[in-house]
């Protein structure tokens, strides 16, 4: 799903065309940006928290040459599901049928 998707989603769900989920969706990207930048934890109940965390310096390589290469330390931005979000990709165990289960016979 892309930000196309999302508009499409969210116009009919608040009543509004798609110009206006538009700019309700970029703002609340832009807010979203604005806080990780601020260094801001986001805490959405439910679902989930975005936050910014510390990269280390570190040495890769580049897997064409084999070259040794320093990965200078960055901040990444991380998203921890909440509860609610994570129940909703449980798999839950099919229920077994009730009343005798025929047994197949198997023929040499």
């Amino acid at each position: 799903m892309n930000k196309a998707d999302l508009i499409a989603k969210l116009a009919p769900k608040l009543n509004i065309n798609q110009d206006e989920a538009r700019v309700v969706l970029n703002s609340v990207l832009e807010v979203i940006t604005e806080a990780l930048v601020e260094d801001k934890n986001i805490r959405l109940v439910d679902f989930g928290t975005f936050s910014v965390k510390q990269r280390a310096e570190r040495m890769g390589h580049n897997p064409q040459t084999g070259e040794r290469l320093k990965i200078e330390a960055k901040q990444i931005v991380t998203f921890k599901q909440g509860k609610a979000l994570g129940e909703q990709f449980i798999v839950k165990p099919k229920p077994k049928p009730k009343g005798k289960v025929k047994k197949k016979l198997k023929i040499d």
